[in-house]
């Protein structure tokens, strides 16, 4: 079905080829319609829902038009953006409303824009699967039929067929969250005629959404996901899907089948199209390894990209910097839809946001010049107090802690300079010069238990005074304001004026910048966990997350080591006491200039502090988790 709203107007302006796209196209005049597209060909009743806005004017030129794209599960039951928009429709079932701003703003400068219902949620059949073939089936679907290679209908049930004659089958995917992780999926199938997309805070594996290295990152697993999203239609019949969902996802933190088939960093030697990334680094909810894997694989295969890093959390760029963002979101739809040249690829790789709305840009990313560098971790003599150094790990030294599940990373790291019994600081004396540190890292530790389950913490922090964002309030770094303003054009049903936003700051004295957990237990690379034997040692590399972060001259920097982070993974069921052999633990982090760099930034420092041994109750957390909803659906959105 589509609906034509008002007298076509005349197409005017230069072509975008020369210029750029214009906003020459009549919104409010714009083609809405609705068609389901047959999910995979089998000829059985799994259509997807589409909706469609696209310029009236090429159409009545017989011009065809590129497809902007976003495959979502959220449509009805929880909203896209920062006001939580659902899509809207007339008494007859015509699209009105259609979330976010992408319409607004791109439909008169000559694109459509296509909103995809997820197979099982809204007016979509079929069942959730929570990343799996069915969520990625759907909305590839979409694209081949937009190329000519599948079949779509003007209503759910009817026979009547749908043509898209209308679109040139250059499709760009957008989204945040599930949103941006149906892109990548999307991206790892090589299916052709997706020519770029935006991943905004998207998952690349989605064991490691639910799971670090074999620790549970939250209580319930993607079947109780799947509940939360989908139809009712779909909760009615989708029983054996959620089972299917349980069974490949055991709570134990095994890597399956399931996973496999969730994991699509590692198809990215598929990869054709152009991958646009945005991360908050201090996104807590689908946290950072998942941009930083995705990411080196798409590098590692050539794949045209580009990255922003700012300091939120769950953000999207739109509310935190905004006019750039629109600014260059068009100009790269431009470019990878319409084959603009505006030199948006020859536009420096990364723009990273160093302090609140402040930014800088590199050329390439990681920043040139990082290498992995390895750190060595020294006992002091007080036990819980330790030095980081440049090289190779001590010729001996043992630390011990015991696993504390109420302490959180807040916790350890306002005591880095205490000695505690729930972990251990490695510090490095008062820097001399900058120390930055681009990328992911690694900490290899090995670690003695007293139980037969253990879990493993490892962050970095930067110890000092600073101002940043306050990722960890309910909106991780943003404050919405009264005001608005307009990004496209409106109509009475849809409008494209939007609340501002601005810098949510606190100020600190230290900042949590990395982490890393692991299940003591799943030590092995293949991630089959064990039970452990009390008394042996196993040796485990921790996965620290990818960061882009200075710390400071006239700052410390710190290495942490502790069990359960509080809120941030589930606590194993045992409380153990893990000995940490240093000669046989190290860190390699991903140092901008490497060796040098780090032994410049250590010439002449104080050296580790050494204040007398206590322990002091524990400093009341802020609860980084916490600020979390409980809802898997409301986080991940």
């Amino acid at each position: 079905m589509f609906v034509l709203l008002g007298p076509v107007a005349a197409h005017a302006g230069a072509g975008p080829r020369d210029t750029g796209s214009q906003p020459v196209d009549s919104y409010a005049n714009a083609i809405r319609q609705s068609v389901w597209v047959d999910g995979d060909r089998d000829g059985k009743t799994d259509r997807v829902a589409a909706d469609i806005i696209r310029p009236s004017e090429p159409a009545a030129a017989g011009r065809q038009v590129p497809v902007i794209m976003d495959a979502s599960p959220y449509y009805s039951c929880c909203g896209r953006g920062n006001e939580s928009q659902v899509k809207t429709y007339d008494q007859s079932g015509n699209p009105v409303g259609f979330p976010l701003y992408y319409d607004n703003y791109f439909v008169p400068r000559g694109y459509a824009v296509v909103l995809v219902d997820l197979a099982g949620t809204d007016r979509s059949d079929g069942c959730v699967d929570v990343g799996g073939a069915s969520d990625i089936t759907s909305a590839k679907a979409v694209i081949d039929w937009l190329n000519g290679r599948a079949t779509a209908y003007t209503t759910r049930t009817g026979s009547t067929t749908a043509q898209a004659g209308w679109s040139n089958g250059s499709v760009g995917m957008i989204g945040k969250s599930w949103d941006g992780t149906v892109a990548n999926g999307v991206a790892a199938t090589g299916v052709e005629g997706l020519k770029t997309i935006v991943d905004i805070s998207g998952i690349s594996s989605w064991y490691d959404y639910y799971f670090a290295q074999g620790a549970a990152l939250y209580d319930g697993g993607p079947d109780e996901l799947a509940s939360e999203v989908e139809s009712s239609g779909a909760q009615s019949h989708c029983s054996a899907e959620e089972q299917a969902l349980r069974d490949g996802a055991p709570r134990n933190g095994d890597w399956t089948s399931a996973w496999q088939d969730r994991d699509y960093y590692a198809n990215a030697s598929k990869v054709k199209a152009s991958v646009f990334v945005a991360q908050g680094m201090q996104d807590l909810n689908v946290r950072t390894k998942n941009f930083g894997q995705w990411w080196n694989a798409l590098a590692a295969n050539g794949v045209q990209r580009k990255i922003w890093l700012s300091q939120t959390g769950h953000v999207d760029p739109f509310d935190y910097r905004r006019s750039d963002w629109v600014d260059t979101l068009h100009q790269w739809f431009d470019h990878y839809l319409m084959g603009v040249d505006n030199g948006v690829q020859s536009q420096p790789m990364a723009d990273i946001e160093r302090t609140p709305d402040h930014w800088s840009t590199d050329p390439v990313w990681p920043a040139p010049g990082t290498a992995a560098t390895q750190v060595g971790l020294k006992a002091s003599g007080t036990n819980g107090l330790g030095s980081l150094s440049a090289g190779a790990p001590p010729a001996s030294g043992t630390e011990r802690y015991t696993d504390n599940p109420a302490q959180d990373e807040d916790d350890w790291a306002a005591q880095a300079d205490q000695a505690t019994a729930s972990k251990v600081s490695f510090t490095t004396g008062t820097l001399a010069s900058d120390l930055r540190l681009s990328g992911g890292g690694t900490v290899t530790l090995t670690a003695t238990p007293t139980t037969t389950s253990a879990h493993l913490s490892a962050v970095l922090v930067d110890l000092g005074p600073a101002t940043i964002r306050n990722y960890e309030d309910g909106a991780e770094g943003i404050t919405t304001l009264n005001t608005r303003s307009c990004w496209g054009d409106s109509t009475s049903g849809d409008s494209a004026c939007y609340l501002d936003t601005a810098a949510d700051t606190e100020n600190v004295q230290q900042t949590v910048f990395s982490r890393g957990w692991a299940d003591l237990g799943h030590y092995d690379p293949s991630l089959h966990g064990v039970s452990l034997t009390p008394g042996k040692p196993y040796t485990i590399t921790i996965q620290l997350a990818s960061t882009d972060h200075v710390v400071p001259a006239g700052h410390r920097l710190a290495l942490i080591v502790a069990g359960t982070d509080n809120g941030l993974i589930v606590a194993p069921s045992t409380k153990p006491t893990i000995s940490v052999d240093l000669s046989r633990s190290s860190a390699d982090l991903p140092l901008v200039g490497g060796l040098p760099a780090l032994a410049h930034a250590l010439r002449g420092g104080s050296g580790h502090h050494h204040p007398t041994a206590t322990t002091p109750a524990a400093t009341p957390s802020r609860g980084p988790a916490a600020a979390l909803p409980t809802s898997q659906a409301a986080r991940l959105r």
